[in-house]
């Protein structure tokens, strides 16, 4: 066989494998398609433990809420990320989902967005890679699934020269309530649509301030009708109160006897981004909240904050690896770990 014919037999071998994979994500969003919510609640709560991943412009600025605008240049994290480490990291402790930042208060999109040239794409922004994509093909790769954390800008966040949370194509100070859920509906379905994989969209600050819960699912669903929706609330004394699919807890348990499809949020490290601070959770401590969790209709989302390198630090990849060898994801409520 010539050069020319291998190369063709090659090519050949590639796009068959690129169609049975497409294939097989066609194949599951039709199959979501067909169930019903409940169904979907069922396979969410069944999946137990996630990983939230933290990671945007804060990370940069030294803050967990980023105020005005920054430049795309301080997103640089001096090459390419290694994702994959961070699904080796999820599967090591025996999570099955992960959640990425994908639009926190800064407004800076780690997609490249139509909608927008504040993202990783813009020309200043070193990275010049889409981050989104990175994420999802490295966590589908292990067998996990992928979920969008996005902010929404929210009334309760005050003055619009502070915290932007919208792209500057969409400025708070200049554009108003109605136009920056337009915006945001949009970004929505520009991540659905342009990443079929996406099982899940994190909502920040979503509530009946900013859209009512129907209008909200019913918007989703037009979009990507198996997809999954939570919601956090604004309102500290609300969270946990369902909303849309998932009622999210941040730092707190549901009550007992809880019957709400839930999941809570939990920090690993000190804080939710990475600010240089090394100490975090010990094993146990994270074990016992996710006893507590699950036992209460929830899954347990652990937080870890990639540092500037956009690397897990080390001490966080050995507490997950220990979680994974000590947690029994079969075991009952009341059995030991």
């Amino acid at each position: 066989m010539n050069k020319t014919s291998l190369l063709a037999v090659i090519s050949l071998l590639a796009a068959m494998v690129t169609g049975v994979a497409n294939a097989s994500a066609e194949e599951k969003v039709h199959t979501d398609r067909k169930k019903s919510v409940k169904e979907l609640q069922d396979d969410f709560r069944k999946l137990k433990f996630g990983m939230f991943i933290h990671y945007n412009m804060a990370t940069y600025k030294g803050v967990q809420w980023v105020a005005g605008y920054h430049s795309p240049a301080d997103f640089n994290p001096g090459g390419r990320i290694d994702t994959d480490a961070w699904g080796d990291a999820a599967v090591s402790a025996g999570m099955q989902y992960g959640v990425l930042t994908v639009k926190h208060v800064s407004g800076f999109c780690l997609w490249d967005s139509q909608y927008t040239t504040y993202d990783v794409m813009h020309p200043d922004c070193p990275y010049q890679q889409d981050l989104v994509a990175q994420f999802i093909e490295s966590f589908k790769r292990r067998g996990l699934k992928a979920g969008l954390y996005y902010c929404w800008r929210h009334p309760g966040f005050g003055g619009p020269g502070k915290y932007k949370v919208l792209p500057p194509e969409c400025d708070p100070a200049t554009h108003s309530l109605e136009e920056q859920n337009e915006f945001q509906k949009k970004q929505i379905a520009e991540l659905l649509t342009k990443y079929p994989d996406v099982f899940y969209i994190w909502n920040d600050a979503l509530d009946p301030k900013v859209m009512p819960a129907d209008e909200a699912l019913s918007y989703f669903r037009s979009i990507r009708p198996g997809v999954l929706a939570s919601s956090n609330w604004w309102d500290w004394g609300k969270k946990g109160t369902p909303y849309v699919d998932i009622a999210v807890k941040e730092l707190r348990h549901f009550p007992e006897g809880n019957t709400a499809p839930g999941e809570t949020c939990w920090k690993l490290e000190q804080k939710w981004f990475w600010t240089g601070a090394s100490r975090s959770k010990t094993t146990g401590q994270i074990l016992a909240l996710m006893a507590t969790a699950n036992s209460r209709n929830s899954n347990f989302l652990l937080n870890v904050g990639p540092d500037r390198n956009g690397n897990i630090i080390e001490s966080s990849i050995k507490t997950l690896a220990e979680i994974g060898k000590l947690w029994d994801p079969n075991a009952t409520p009341d059995s030991p770990q």
